[in-house]
């Protein structure tokens, strides 16, 4: 690959001169200061994690890469997906994608820019966009549920994932199958000052609405958990409100059901409460140290959610039932075993449910048993990890990738090495530390330290983690990648940073010093049998579920296996599913401790370079061939660039060969070597060359194909339309004599036709007087409009304001004067019908046209109030002097009289009155008493509220500074409010010459002495807002109104 104009140094270090780890260094610097954080060796990609988004990836970047080869535009992983999908679809290989490096190298990010441009290439389909959406979605379920905030990374992967992804024999994506390794569970119960629990917990208090955290029994605030990480409770540039809305939704996109989704946060809102289960120190009659519930609060709410017997829990947290082949004996816990055995339950739940949602998402993805399929799989597995603390899990994750740094040596340097020496191809031999001896030391069947581990998990009589180190100090004291206090001391060597309880090995990465302390129990991982029986008894299904060996009927004295055997039989699998595959490898590197944009840390990427083999990696790759290939495939493929083998060839798969690559100027002996099997190719540029030679033939093949089908179907189609041409011709020269014979007809009998017009006109033009038209026009058109109006006098309609029939015009020409017609004689009749009309009349209709204004349209007891003619009076105040004594007479009649009923402001009851309103004030007395109970002048009333339906309700607003104003407004019913309302308006206008605000809305507020109540108007079980009307009080602001 030569370099690009423009680029910034070496963009593939097998190119690099000098070959030193200083110039690699200070490229890798060079590119990554200007922000080209990818670098080849070969088709290895090296990925130097930038901490911040660069524009180089989108749909815009995927089509560029997807168009070019491997070394035509500059190094990104889009191209190494590409490489990967294009072998996996063209040439039937299963191919592996391995990402490694420490944790915080962007190892998770880098396997998500695979699978969405994988993605994006593969094929199109509501099918394959349902696969392809569900893989995706897969992510951000498994990252909240397995990844945390650790010190050396905001978005740590605290579990592995191995993804296959399946595809059929087009490219199109079927489904895949995820596998995890074991998941840090003992996050958590505790985490390490400045990380924070897994992202879910966050996610759900911050992003759950109130009503769900009421139904899971949660407070929003996290420092109230004992299980979460008081001093960190949010990480910068990390939304977990927002997350948590996208883990719901890619959820339901992977096919979880809602009730499935509700199980799974109530399962992990289980494991925040356990948290909060506090034990104390308990007596026993014989003096015997227990343990008991302080508070049992949380167990309640725990039995409450899950079905559980808080009674039932709460002896298993603090007893330990053995069990015999003869009888049971019942152990009571001290407050540390009792919190041992809370925790671990806590542990265990959640593993168990990230198992579970594991298995959830592969159930939606699963491919057909019977298809045929193509494998890509993508490994995102945690980095190796050195912290000061290191305990069980730092050596389990570390041994793990001590294997995969053992895939990385056979398949790129050693096999590289011995397939050369296979095909008797000289070669010079490079060194390089062949990590094997440290596998061998932690994975050795018999001698290794997870059998040692295992071994003392299971021996009976006294162990603990001490017993464990000294087996080690004892196995392992001359093991050169071993070291201890004790090994140091009989070696008379001196180091203070190695404790007694601690023992070290000498990784590929550096040296990492392990803390025994708990290592035993980590690896037996126990849950006491009564914990397990009682999750088995909940009702909740999907706990239930988790604890299927809780179940009496299935009960077994058997020992599980340890966690490290469980470990190391799926790091096994996994081995195996590796080496079964084309491997592509993506080595990841952290520039910096801080998480800070262009920082570049030269000590800490040196040492990441040198265990990861890269400086040994570039030697191998310019000693090697870049390119190689079995001789039948590589026949197949070119064998049409030579006349020679094309379009068959009946010699040798070798002789084949040579005859392709011997007839090609540019590929000379210095460029490829023929072994015994296969042919192998120094340069890419070469295999680019056969590539682009390969297209250019296919398009002359093609186009020559193309030829020779256009020139048999040309001759054809050319046939069959000199058929059809003079057939065609025969019919059409007929049809044409035809239509010229008509024309030629047609045309003399118009002129025949225009000369005897021609004469009969100059024969008799004596006869016609100047302007006889005209006059004779004018003449039609009077008669005409004669004809009109005497027809329209006899036709005239009823002189009913309501009846609006009208002839129509008989001509066009009339339309207009009709239409002003008919106009003027509706005037005419509506003055006629006005001239008629009584005063008493007139203020009738003035008052029904008021109403309409106010209420047509707006409320739906004003259509069956229009024919009712208003009466004033439903009391008969005639009859009643006491009511008449109340009004005097210098304010004039009374306008309305009726019995209304008042909302009492205490309790929302109401009580009958009788409302009286004049031309000046609201009277409403007592219905037995017929005493005046309230006078309000018209002036004070500052407005009025009704409701849109059928009720009477309304509200009688007056204004604060009256003195009747000052205890509140009215809440009244009366049964004709549209024509009481309507009166009231008018009288305000007469009196205080102001319109009287109304409002008409399901909720108004009304002011009840010093405080606002909302009166919210809702329709009862009739639907038709007419029934009967009932208030309730909802609180101290706020009334209820159903009618």
């Amino acid at each position: 690959m030569n370099l690009r104009e423009g680029s910034i140094g070496v963009e593939d270090l097998v190119l690099l001169e000098p070959l030193e780890e200083e110039s690699m260094l200070k490229n890798l610097q060079l590119r990554y200061e200007n922000k080209e954080i990818y670098t080849y060796i070969g088709n290895v990609l090296v990925s130097v994690n930038p901490y911040q988004q660069l524009p180089i990836y989108g749909p815009e970047f995927i089509t560029k890469y997807q168009e070019c080869t491997f070394y035509e535009l500059k190094p990104h992983i889009y191209a190494l997906a590409n490489m990967a999908y294009q072998s996996l679809k063209f040439r039937d290989r299963d191919q592996c994608i391995l990402i490694t490096g420490e944790s915080g190298a962007g190892k998770t990010e880098a396997s998500k820019l695979v699978m969405s441009y994988v993605a994006a290439v593969c094929g199109k389909g509501e099918q394959v966009n349902s696969v392809k959406e569900q893989l995706l979605q897969s992510n951000p379920v498994l990252e909240a549920f397995g990844n945390a905030k650790t010190i050396r990374n905001n978005n740590s992967s605290r579990f592995g994932k191995y993804m296959d992804i399946e595809f059929d024999f087009k490219g199109s994506p079927l489904g895949g199958v995820i596998t995890n390794y074991l998941l840090e569970k003992s996050r958590v119960v505790k985490q390490l000052k400045g990380e924070r629990n897994f992202h879910i917990f966050y996610q759900l208090l911050a992003g759950a609405d109130a009503q769900l955290l009421k139904a899971l029994k949660l407070e929003r605030d996290t420092s109230g958990y004992a299980y979460l990480n008081r001093e960190v409770s949010r990480v910068d540039g990390m939304d977990d409100a927002s997350n948590f809305k996208s883990v719901q939704s890619a959820m339901t996109v992977i096919g979880f059901s809602e009730e499935e989704i509700r199980w799974v946060l109530e399962v992990t809102a289980l494991v925040l409460k356990l948290g909060n289960v506090e034990l104390s120190d308990e007596f026993q009659a014989n003096g015997i140290s227990a343990s008991g519930i302080s508070d049992g609060r949380g167990v309640l709410e725990i039995g409450e959610m899950m079905g559980l017997d808080s009674k039932e829990l709460e002896r298993a947290l603090c007893s330990r039932t053995m069990a015999t082949a003869k009888e049971k004996v019942v152990t009571a816990l001290n407050v540390v075993q009792a919190q041992y055995a809370r925790d671990a339950l806590a542990k265990n739940i959640y593993s168990r449910l990230f198992n579970w949602i594991v298995n959830r998402i592969n159930e939606s993805i699963k491919v057909g048993i019977g298809e045929k399929k193509k494998v890509m799989g993508v490994l995102d597995i945690y980095g190796f990890e050195i912290l000061e603390d290191n305990s069980f899990e730092q050596f389990v994750i570390n041994y793990c990738n001590e294997k995969l740094q053992q895939v990385f040596i056979e398949l790129t340097l050693k096999e590289e090495q011995e397939e050369y020496k296979k095909e008797g191809i000289p070669w010079k031999k490079v060194d390089y530390f062949d990590n094997g001896i440290i596998c061998n030391l932690i994975e050795h069947n018999q001698r290794g330290i997870l059998a040692m581990l295992d071994e003392e998990c299971l021996r009976p009589g006294v162990v603990s983690d001490s017993t464990f180190l000294a087996k080690l100090n004892q196995l392992f004291s001359k093991h050169g990648y071993y070291e201890s206090k004790v090994t140091q001391n009989a070696q008379r060597q001196y180091d203070h940073t190695m404790g007694l309880s601690c023992f070290r090995i000498c990784h590929y990465a550096g040296k990492v010093t392990y803390n025994v302390n708990s290592f035993i129990d980590k690896n037996n991982d126990l849950l006491f049998r009564d914990l397990s029986q009682a999750m088995w008894k909940a009702k909740h299904p999907l706990l239930r579920s988790l604890f299927p060996e809780g179940d009496p009927k299935q009960a077994s004295l058997k020992r599980p296996p340890t966690a490290g055997a469980q470990f190391k039989s799926s790091v096994a699998i996994l081995m195996k599913n590796l080496y079964s595959k084309n491997p592509n490898y993506i080595r990841c590197i952290k520039p910096n401790e801080h998480q800070q944009r262009g920082q570049f840390s030269w000590e800490l990427v040196a040492t990441q370079a040198r265990y990861l083999g890269l400086l040994e990696n570039v030697r191998v790759r310019r000693a090697g061939y870049a390119f190689r290939q079995g001789y039948r495939p590589f026949l197949e493929r070119y064998r049409l660039l030579s006349r020679s083998t094309w379009p068959r060839w009946n010699g040798g798969d070798r002789e084949g060969v040579e005859k392709i690559l011997g007839e090609l100027s540019t590929c000379t002996s210095e460029e490829m070597t023929f072994g015994k099997t296969k042919i192998f190719i120094k340069s890419p540029k070469t295999l680019f060359y056969l590539e682009e030679q390969r297209r250019l033939r296919i398009q002359q093949l093609a186009t020559l194909i193309q030829k020779i089908y256009r020139g048999w179907r040309c001759r054809t189609h050319y046939q069959q339309m000199r058929k059809s041409q003079i057939l065609i011709s025969s019919w059409f020269r007929g049809t044409m004599q035809k239509k010229r014979y008509g024309k030629i007809k047609a045309s003399a009998l118009l002129i025949q036709a225009f000369v005897r017009g021609w004469k009969a006109r100059k024969d008799y033009r004596k006869y016609f007087r100047s302007g006889a038209a005209l006059t004779l026009s004018s003449f039609i058109y009077k008669s005409l409009a004669q004809k009109f109006l005497l027809g329209l006098k006899n036709n005239l309609p009823s002189t009913s304001i309501l009846d609006k029939k009208w002839p129509a015009a008989p001509y066009k020409c009339f339309t207009t004067a009709n239409q002003e017609l008919q106009r003027l004689y509706h005037q005419w009749k509506c003055k006629k019908f006005r001239d008629q009309l009584s005063p008493k009349q007139v203020e009738v209709l003035r008052e029904k046209l008021c109403a309409s204004e106010l209420f047509k349209g707006k409320k739906a007891a004003y259509p069956p109030s229009v024919p009712i003619p208003f009466h004033g009076d439903y009391i008969g105040l005639r009859g009643n002097p006491k009511l008449q004594k109340l009004t005097s007479g210098e304010e004039g009649p009374v306008l309305m009289a009726e019995t209304v009923r008042k909302v009492n402001r205490g309790n929302g009851k109401t009580s009958s009155r009788i409302l009286l309103l004049t031309k000046g004030h609201v009277i409403l007395t007592d219905t037995k008493k017929s005493q005046a109970k309230t006078v309000i002048g018209l002036e004070s009333v500052a407005g009025v509220s009704v409701t849109s339906f059928k009720d009477g309700l309304f509200g009688l607003h007056l204004s604060e500074i009256s003195s009747v104003g000052s205890k509140g407004d009215f809440l009244l019913v009366s049964e004709h409010v549209v024509e009481l309302l309507t009166k009231m308006y008018r009288a305000v206008l007469d009196t205080t010459q102001r319109q009287l605000p109304v409002t008409v809305a399901e909720q108004f507020s009304v002011r009840f002495k010093e405080s606002n109540v909302t009166v919210k108007v809702i329709q009862g079980p009739t639907g038709n807002g007419n029934g009967k009307l009932s208030c309730k009080k909802k609180g101290s602001h706020s009334l209820e109104v159903t009618v």
